[in-house]
């Protein structure tokens, strides 16, 4: 007699079927086995759900304007939107969409399904996928199933997965600021290169302005050139006059 133990088959065998559908580029719906799915460009197709908006809603859905390529992203709350602004900042992330896709699977719990809130591409081609909750929402038996499941099947797919609620107050309340000079500069354009230059080491942001003519104007050049981080800060911390910032190598390309 072997002296290995022997592990008993479970009479139980574990299920675990995803199936994923999405709408691409054209308009057209789609179905796939998990498994195909990794390889979907997910960031050029459309939602798969319309976000509804009705009388006495318990959440304010909207549009959000892209900086990145310069045109609207749906988002259900606006909760959402602020992950939706600092994915526009994050210059990893290359193109993002909301309800991108629906899960519809069966696991040994039973059937469930579920449309993501945001799908991220990265500059690597990674992908950073988002659920978006109310924190009073997160110690919810359901969210948190909902959590593990969606989680375990980015795993397979080789996703990043995040489960988000009020991202950092200090870094928000920065980027908001910041975003508010993210378009295209047109007034204050002859201004970059002095900026840069002034700033090829790291100096005050009260002590930069002292050198402008049109400090007030040359403020909103300066978010410009922070928004796109030819200038970068600690934005972890309060922007103040004694803030120092600095212009990146990459500034001068």
């Amino acid at each position: 007699m072997s002296g290995d133990t022997e592990v008993p088959e479970s009479p139980v065998r574990e299920i675990d079927l995803i199936w994923v559908r999405y709408i691409d580029a054209d308009g057209i719906e789609h179905r796939v086995r998990l498994e195909e799915a990794s390889d979907v460009p997910f960031e050029d197709g459309r939602m798969v759900r319309s976000i509804p908006s009705y009388r006495d809603q318990g959440h304010m859905p909207g549009q959000f304007w892209v900086a990145k390529w310069g045109d609207f992203v749906d988002y259900e709350s606006v909760l959402e939107s602020k992950w939706l602004l600092l994915l526009d900042f994050d210059p990893q992330v290359t193109a993002f969409v909301t309800q991108p896709l629906e899960f519809d699977a069966i696991d040994a719990r039973g059937a469930w399904g579920h449309t993501p809130d945001v799908f991220a591409r990265r500059r690597d081609g990674s992908v950073l996928l988002l659920d978006v909750k109310n924190p009073e929402l997160r110690d919810d038996p359901k969210v948190k199933l909902q959590e593990e499941r969606t989680a375990r099947t980015c795993e397979r797919l080789g996703w990043d997965y995040a489960m988000v609620s009020e991202p950092s107050a200090q870094r928000w309340a920065n980027v908001d600021l910041l975003s508010s000079a993210r378009r295209p500069l047109h007034l204050g354009a002859e201004l970059v290169p002095r900026l840069l230059e002034l700033a090829r080491e790291p100096v005050e942001i009260g002590e930069l302005m002292r050198f402008m003519e049109f400090p007030d104007l040359a403020r909103g050049v300066l978010y410009h050139l922070m928004w796109h981080r030819r200038i970068v800060t600690d934005l972890d911390r309060a922007l103040r006059e004694t803030t120092l910032v600095k212009a990146t190598p990459e500034a001068w390309a």
